[in-house]
């Protein structure tokens, strides 16, 4: 099996990481709250539980399902070290937040963490995509083209929904649901969201990024091109944040299946009536 292509830089990462200034991480924030409503739905009682994210020792340790409060092995997401090594088979829930948008080989990774978890076990995961970003990456697509007449990989690619299901049947998951949260953001200017970014650690991350920094000129006219193009009439920027959320199940007798083809006991025709002449 040939090993698949390296886009990001996990070491970059971890560096990014530890260079940003302490302060709130609002995407986080709302990742949070996100998950304490989704898991508060669960009537359902998690054992062993463990929470995958940048700046874990950040995270909380109990989360809380309609049953009750979870309490939960924090694991740092971004590292210099390997995915710390677990007990196959033993987990009732994992969370993993933030994550998988700068994971290359998301397949395997969904099929570790589904060897982790006991049959029936759930996995949610939350993940910048979609559309994230997008006038950012357009703004300097733009740059890039007036100052060099090419284009550089400065904004990670972003995985979509619509795909999101499918990762998680491949990777061996059952009763698999995706769905997104859109938001809209806006800045004083497009500086603003780039000193952002910067302070949230989610400087550009591909392994394959420009080694030189930015110039003064790159930077205005990216600046220029976002404003002409995404600033609203009061002159503040907009910028799309897209969270894509994934759960699924660890395959187990007892989950609903769906019924064999032509096992139905009641016809259509006597559900609808007949039809008028």
């Amino acid at each position: 099996m040939t090993a698949p292509p390296r886009l990001f830089d996990p070491a970059q990462i971890a560096r990014n990481l530890r260079r940003r200034p302490a302060s709130d991480n609002f995407v986080r924030s709302l990742v949070l709250e996100d998950l304490a409503d989704r898991l508060s739905t669960y009537k359902r009682d998690f054992t062993r539980a463990i929470l995958i994210g940048p700046d874990a020792q950040t995270l909380p340790q109990t989360l809380f399902t309609a049953n009750g409060p979870v309490t939960v092995q924090r694991i740092e997401a971004f590292s210099d070290e390997d995915f710390p090594p677990l007990p196959q088979g033993e987990q009732d829930l994992i969370v993993s937040l933030l994550h998988l948008q700068a994971v290359d080989d998301v397949p395997g990774h969904l099929a570790r963490l589904r060897r982790l978890l006991k049959p029936d076990g759930l996995l949610m995961a939350a993940f910048l995509g979609g559309e994230s970003l997008t006038e950012l990456r357009d703004a300097f697509l733009a740059a890039d083209l007036e100052i060099s007449g090419g284009a550089s990989a400065r904004v990670a690619p972003m995985a979509q929904v619509r795909d999101a299901g499918a990762l998680l049947q491949r990777a061996g998951f059952a009763l698999p649901v995706a769905d997104v949260e859109t938001h809209r953001v806006r800045y004083a200017t497009p500086f603003a969201l780039m000193a952002e970014l910067k302070a949230l650690g989610a400087s550009n991350p591909l392994a394959d990024r420009p080694r030189k920094f930015a110039t003064r000129s790159l930077l205005a006219a990216a600046a220029q091109a976002y404003a002409a193009r995404d600033a609203d009439p009061d002159g503040r920027v907009r910028a799309t944040l897209e969270i894509i959320w994934l759960a699924g199940w660890v395959p187990h007798e007892s989950q609903q299946k769906p019924l064999r083809p032509g096992s139905a006991t009641v016809s259509m025709k006597d559900v609808l009536g007949k039809a008028e002449p």
